[in-house]
């Protein structure tokens, strides 16, 4: 037996079925949140990036302005 076949034994054979539910909610949701904060994290990444491009190219063509 695998370590989940064990965990379901486990809980199917105390009749913790409910909680057996509500422990995969609480891992899926954590795990939902992992992968939102790491895109998050790269788009805010991405962002910056740019927008640190954006001021070089400004303060390039500042210069060669009349």
């Amino acid at each position: 037996m695998n370590m989940l076949e064990q965990v379901v034994a486990a809980f199917v054979g105390r009749a913790d079925v409910g909680h057996l539910g509500l422990l995969l909610w609480a891992a899926s949701a954590s795990g939902l949140a992992w992968l939102v904060l790491r895109e998050l994290t790269a788009a805010n990444r991405r962002f910056d990036d740019f927008v640190r491009e954006l001021n070089r190219f400004n303060a390039r063509h500042e210069r060669d302005s009349p």
